[in-house]
């Protein structure tokens, strides 16, 4: 119960974020296409300071273990959702923005301040697995989908990329115990933290022009948040409760929550600020994360409760 509290806390102060981008961009402190430049910051320089801090703690067996635990079923989780997805998009005639709405959750500016206040800082470690795989995964396959590119993959171009650079950075620095000096480590943990605040203020100043009445209208962006708020994560939590109880970690019960709740978050909103990088319908994709914010306050809980229950 405390879980799913502190929960939908932390969801009501990220749309807090939301209102506020929105309510700068109507009181005309900003324009809607401002938020461009806030994008292009969150995406380059405080998601690559956020993975490599998160990787500044002891190596040990038990942690090593627990973060191979986390990255295996953070692949599955993906796996899962790619398909899942690919296997809707002709049925359901999704479009690339609602395919990468489904697969892609906002790990990152939710979960992290999520398990540090409710399971304690020494579980973030864990949602670096999640994080490595779908920036990996969202650099690589989500690009291509978002910015509908058709052409080979450039590898070149896609290792480096600063968010590759720091998961590959900081994993290095963790396997080989070394610690950033402290002023450097301030820095970074201080553009990590903005990631929250600045990517969900983006999310309002796009829809700051925008009819709300429109946005609320339309039916599509429901039935995406159904299938990415209570279908896929109904599925994944049978699936990791069979997987707890294998016994391959002490701690797999949490690792896998930890896991668990980045694949039962709302849409990335990474999707909206890629859509603007690569001038897609960035106004659909927040208008879909706007709308899985707001029911993941009450979809969020019910699907750690029935992890929980389950496992």
């Amino acid at each position: 119960m405390g879980l799913s509290i502190l929960l939908a806390q932390q969801i009501i102060s990220m749309f807090l974020f939301v209102a506020a981008g929105f309510a700068s961009v109507r009181a005309g402190l900003f324009k809607s296409e401002d938020s461009k430049v806030i994008s292009n910051m969150v995406v380059y320089i405080c998601s690559p300071c956020m993975v490599i801090y998160s990787f500044q703690i002891e190596l040990t067996k038990d942690k090593v273990q627990g973060l191979l635990l986390a990255i295996a079923a953070a692949v599955l989780v993906h796996i899962l959702l790619i398909t899942w997805t690919a296997l809707l998009c002709r049925p359901l005639n999704l479009n690339n923005i609602e395919r990468a709405s489904l697969i892609y959750t906002n790990a990152g500016n939710l979960i992290i301040p999520l398990v540090a206040a409710v399971m304690g800082m020494e579980w973030v470690f864990y949602t670096n697995a999640f994080n490595i795989v779908q920036t990996v995964l969202i650099w690589t396959h989500g690009i291509r989908l978002i910015g509908q590119q058709s052409e080979d993959w450039d590898f070149k171009k896609i290792l480096m990329n600063p968010n590759i650079i720091a998961m590959i950075a900081g994993a290095f620095f963790f396997a080989a115990g070394i610690h950033i000096p402290e002023v450097i480590s301030t820095c970074l943990e201080g553009f990590g933290n903005m990631i929250g605040t600045a990517g969900m203020f983006v999310i309002g100043m796009v829809i700051g022009k925008m009819d709300l009445k429109w946005v609320f209208s339309r039916k599509r962006p429901y039935f995406v948040c159904i299938i990415r708020l209570l279908i896929y994560p109904s599925v994944i939590a049978v699936i990791f409760s069979l997987i707890a109880k294998l016994g391959l970690h002490r701690d797999a019960k949490d690792i896998l929550l930890v896991v668990f709740l980045a694949s039962s978050a709302p849409a990335a909103a990474m999707v909206t600020q890629l859509a603007q990088i690569y001038n897609q319908d960035s106004k659909y994709a927040s208008v879909i994360n706007v709308m899985s914010v707001m029911f993941c306050v009450a979809a969020m809980p019910l699907m750690v409760m029935l992890y929980e229950t389950l496992a």
